[in-house]
């Protein structure tokens, strides 16, 4: 789809689970985004980030396995991923989970910013590193398309950038956050869209997203596996299109067998009630919160999360 249509565009994500927007950013916009993501990237590779240690407790060896397991990420990242998750821990007065690893809400875990063996990428946290991103975060035709799936009082789960590097092996297929960890069948709603801005290029070579269409009414999750799937799609278009998936639509980054990385920043939107993968209220400064228009500080969860009451 060539043109901003929201009617046909709904249409399309009822259907089929997800729909391309062509060529909604300009050349100007493409760039400076670009430059904002290479730079964030290039400081967190230098300087990861990596807390204070703090203790480890009964079960993290089981966790560490299943990060392990679940994540093509180094040793070092490994340890990294476990430190953060400590830390947290330690902030939060020690309070252990009450469930397993694998049975964890994804919002409450610390996810890698290097995986495929540090070949690919992502930079968290983004709508607070970058004054540009809060123009993406209230693009007035896309975000009206979400708030018709959604609801207009919808909200933000988390903003974040990915590099998906050459000479890797693509994603696992799976749903997104929260539904990895609901019971199927799932719900014959959604709950989440992503919206993947596309940096470069999306092209057949260069770990383009590949979706299976009218996957999300089948109420069911995906293996967490690699590989092809029967009827699957790849999300081709050129750099300034955006790509919208429902949260419940199987879905992984494809191999890049390119030289190059493919870039994208991913915006995630949730329905009211759901919880957010990103608290932006802990993170952003005043000065940055009242610096953005109302519909982003709402977006970003001022005025639309629990209330301290009495």
């Amino acid at each position: 789809m060539t043109t901003l249509d929201p009617q046909q565009a709904v249409r399309q994500l009822g259907e089929r689970g997800y729909v391309i927007l062509e060529n909604v950013l300009s050349p100007t916009i493409i760039e400076r985004l670009r430059q904002v993501v290479d730079e964030r990237m290039h400081q967190e590779r230098v300087t990861p980030y990596g807390p204070a240690e703090a203790p480890k407790a009964a079960g993290d060896d089981q966790l560490e396995s299943y990060l392990s397991e679940s994540y093509t990420v180094s040793r070092e990242e490994l340890t990294r991923l476990v430190q953060r998750i400590r830390h947290t821990r330690a902030v939060n007065h020690g309070t252990p989970w009450p469930v397993e690893p694998e049975r964890v809400n994804k919002c409450f875990l610390h996810l890698p910013t290097l995986f495929d063996r540090d070949r690919s990428q992502r930079v968290w946290n983004l709508l607070t590193k970058g004054e540009e991103i809060a123009d993406l975060v209230e693009h007035p035709e896309v975000l009206g398309i979400v708030r018709q799936v959604l609801g207009d009082d919808c909200i933000l789960s988390d903003v974040s950038a990915t590099s998906i590097g050459g000479g890797t092996d693509g994603g696992a297929w799976h749903v997104d956050v929260p539904l990895g960890q609901l019971p199927e069948p799932l719900p014959d709603f959604p709950l989440t869209t992503q919206n993947a801005w596309m940096l470069d290029d999306f092209t057949p070579d260069n770990g383009a997203t590949r979706i299976v269409p009218g996957s999300h009414l089948s109420r069911k999750k995906p293996t967490w596996s690699g590989g092809e799937m029967d009827g699957e799609v790849t999300l081709c278009a050129p750099a300034g299109s955006v790509a919208v998936w429902l949260s419940n639509t199987w879905h992984r980054s494809g191999p890049n067998t390119t030289e190059q990385p493919r870039r994208a920043i991913l915006c995630y939107y949730c329905r009211s009630w759901v919880q957010p993968f990103t608290d932006y209220t802990r993170d952003l400064t005043a000065e940055q919160a009242t610096g953005m228009s109302p519909t982003v500080r709402y977006l970003a969860g001022f005025g639309s999360r629990g209330l301290r009451r009495g």
